[in-house]
């Protein structure tokens, strides 16, 4: 997204200063916010990841968590459900962060500054793609489809690694 060249309280030019641009008319900062995505890992019983093929660009085609963007106010964990009802049609208790991504991350143009990853569990709903989503379904590890981004793989790798540790303790 390219910086604003206006004020958004008078209009008037934006000069660049620093890290953040400075109105000429009223001098108010202007600070660029960041977008801030979710997204879910969901192992079902088998172990299988739950993916969606993204049918919007970055990665349009590809697969990737059930994933997307925090509203203005929204708590991050309510978002990343809201996000895999959206996309998935399953409803999902979230857990623990897994990591939080930088942009670089998530091939750094998907818009978000960054990604928080969180654990999750489903816990309702019937698996079906909807939204942006093309498609949906659960992956073996050793039959992953094409990943849109690292933070995917990463974020899959950690948990499936986690379950793997606790199921060798039992």
């Amino acid at each position: 997204m390219d910086a604003p060249v206006f004020c958004t309280f008078c209009a008037e030019p934006l000069q660049p200063a620093g890290r953040h641009p400075v109105c000429t008319g009223c001098g108010r900062v202007h600070h660029r916010d960041p977008k801030v995505g979710v997204g879910v890992v969901v192992l079902d019983e088998q172990g299988r990841l739950l993916l969606v093929r993204r049918g919007v660009d970055p990665g349009k085609g590809r697969w990737a968590l059930p994933a997307g963007f925090v509203d203005a106010g929204e708590d991050p964990r309510h978002a990343a459900a809201r996000e895999t009802f959206e996309e998935t049609g399953l409803e999902v208790e979230v857990g623990a962060v897994i990591d939080v991504y930088p942009s670089t991350a998530t091939g750094g143009h998907s818009g978000a500054s960054f990604f928080l990853a969180f654990e999750a569990v489903a816990v309702g709903g019937t698996l079906a793609a909807d939204d942006d989503a093309l498609d949906a379904g659960f992956f073996g590890p050793q039959a992953l489809p094409e990943l849109a981004f690292a933070s995917t793989r990463d974020a899959a790798l950690r948990v499936a690694a986690r379950a793997s540790r606790q199921q060798h303790r039992l």
